[in-house]
């Protein structure tokens, strides 16, 4: 078996493993739960990006595009869960951001 097969079927084994991640993202039961599913499948196709570049032969540009949706995936989770940090538990607006006591 030659690298490049190696590689696809290693694509199609990440592409197949994603299928039960989608499933936590649209069921839930949490939001908490679905941006971890999101978070998941971001690094599994930071991963599938650089496979797919081994098996065209384009590895240096493939893994710019990785690090690049590497980077916005975590910027995207950080940003989400810092928003629900900030809302109500029961979905309610963002609640201020108060300083804290002794600083007043």
């Amino acid at each position: 078996m030659d690298f490049q097969t190696f590689s696809t079927i290693v694509g199609v084994a990440l592409l197949l493993m994603m299928i039960p991640v989608m499933w936590r993202m649209a069921v839930g039961p949490t939001a908490l739960d679905r941006i971890m599913a999101v978070n998941v499948i971001g690094t599994k196709t930071a991963v599938l990006l650089v496979v797919i570049g081994v098996v065209f032969g384009q590895v240096g540009m493939f893994v710019d595009f990785a690090l690049a949706y590497a980077l916005l995936n975590f910027t995207g989770s950080l940003a989400a869960a810092r928003y629900l940090h900030k809302t109500a538990p029961t979905g309610g607006g963002a609640e201020p951001i108060h300083p804290p006591a002794d600083s007043q």
